[in-house]
């Protein structure tokens, strides 16, 4: 068969199938490659569920060079139970923009290929969050989005004053291509907006013409968040910086200003400036109704809060999934953020062992929680309250991007090991999953690298406190 997309440059691959699934009862096995769908080729995760989901599915599999056909026979809307190797399966849509405040610009060399990928892809936002530009979006894809209700999407801004915005991603295209996101509100497609500030840049008097911009053309947003510019040691761009405390309390002050003006004209304060920025101003979170259900929590916006609330026991589930920075890359599902999870399986403990730890003897010692610069600030104060001498936060100074980086998802194994080789060997030591993918730290090295065990622990409240007690 002849794969009509453009681009396509394999068949996606089972790289898991559930027992007992109706793929399990048709024969479908790890290794297959699928090459059509009811006779279709899926382009990706999202047209592969589409297609899957009729109560007879018949699949074109090949199998150690041998094409076999296979029926699978399961209710209407009951998933197949087979897990594929990527979400996209055509070409992801990489990004054309040269931001000068793209993180991926500032990633040291000889990391894994897949992780210095630019993408601007409104397929990766829809499945995992992702933030696209949408200056690469057509008419085409708009009709796919409704055709298929892709939605919520998430929508990188930055300015709404065009030369602004042409000038920030370095792309003639940037002034105009909001002219989809008026397109997207237009036919009810939820979106939440994004404006990385960069100081000098978009902050200030910027800052404020683009909230009015927000409100007097695109005041459908769901929500927008303001998050504050990364900058790494490897940064080569002069005029990006970190933020001086002065410039935090201004970019806080500008979002609380705006939200009075929101919640007085659309009756909601559409606008939040994320977490880093009240650590930065040294100011107190907001009260947790302030963030409106937590709109945008993986993206650092209101996720102090909602971890509080988990951990002290105020609500029964976790707010969010903490996908984590390059997640999508090479260590979600398939199926994205969204799609359904396993409750049983998020909440267990997977304990870890390298070939120089202790043994789980130990495990009944005094305990240290391995958390990011910024995460030890959220933390400390709750763990306080437990009143417990045998608990404490242990900071993990990020050397290897350096800069600001202090958010607990950018944790690498090599900082993990230098502060572990200062800890004593006979303690238990709680890492948060969020800053692994596969197994794997950003910088290639695995729990097993650690010079002490550790237990990996899903990155919310309910599961650190559960991992305590």
């Amino acid at each position: 068969m002849t794969c009509p997309y453009p681009g396509a440059v394999s068949p996606p691959r089972v790289v898991a199938v559930a027992p007992g699934s109706p793929a399990a009862r048709a024969g479908v096995a790890v290794g297959d490659q699928v090459h059509a769908l009811n006779g279709q080729v899926p382009r990706d995760v999202i047209q592969w569920r589409l297609l899957s989901d009729d109560a007879e599915v018949d699949l074109d599999v090949e199998r150690r060079g041998r094409r076999i056909p296979l029926t699978v026979t399961k209710r209407d809307g009951e998933a197949l139970g087979a897990e594929v190797s990527s979400a996209v399966f055509d070409r992801v849509r990489t990004c054309d923009n040269h931001c000068a405040f793209c993180f991926i610009y500032q990633l040291p060399p000889g990391l894994r290929r897949s992780l210095y990928l630019k993408d601007d892809d409104y397929r990766l936002s829809f499945l995992y969050g992702n933030f696209t530009t949408l200056t690469r979006f057509t008419e085409a894809d708009l009709e796919r989005v409704l055709l298929e209700g892709l939605s919520p999407l998430n929508v990188s801004i930055h300015a709404t004053d065009p030369d602004v915005r042409s000038a920030m991603l370095r792309n003639r295209r940037g002034g105009t291509s909001l002219r989809w996101l008026r397109a997207l509100l237009d036919h009810g497609v939820t979106v939440h907006g994004q404006v990385v500030v960069c100081p000098g840049v978009n902050d200030g008097a910027v800052l404020d013409d683009t909230l009015a911009g927000v409100l007097d053309e695109y005041p459908e947003l769901a929500s927008l968040c303001l998050v504050p510019l990364g900058v790494s040691r490897f940064n080569s761009e002069p005029d990006m910086r970190t933020h001086t405390t002065a410039e935090a309390v201004g970019v806080i002050d500008a979002a609380e200003a705006w939200q009075d003006v929101f919640l007085t004209t659309l009756g909601r304060r559409l606008v939040h400036a994320a977490d880093e920025y009240y650590l930065l101003a040294g100011r107190p979170f907001p009260a947790g109704e302030v963030y409106e259900g937590f709109p945008m929590h993986e993206d650092g916006v209101g996720m102090a809060r909602t971890f509080e609330g988990e951990f002290l026991g105020l609500v029964d589930a976790p707010t969010g999934v903490a996908s984590g920075f390059f997640a999508w890359v090479d260590g979600a599902p398939a199926a994205g953020y969204r799609a359904p999870r396993n409750p049983a399986a998020e909440t267990t403990l997977m304990r870890h062992k390298s070939t120089s730890t202790v043994e789980s003897r130990h495990i009944d010692g005094p305990i240290g929680i391995l958390t990011g610069e910024y995460g030890a600030r959220v933390l400390t104060p709750l763990i306080a309250t437990l009143g417990r001498a045998d608990v404490r936060v242990i900071p993990v100074r990020n050397d290897f991007f350096g800069g600001n980086t202090a958010v607990t998802g950018l944790m690498v194994g090599a900082d993990l090991q230098r502060v572990l080789a200062a800890e004593p060997e006979d303690h238990r030591y709680l890492l948060p999953d969020v800053c692994l993918s596969e197994g794997r730290f950003l910088d290639g090295t695995t729990v097993a690298d650690l010079p002490r065990e550790v237990e990996v622990v899903p990155t919310d409240g309910i599961a650190l406190r559960k991992a305590l007690t």
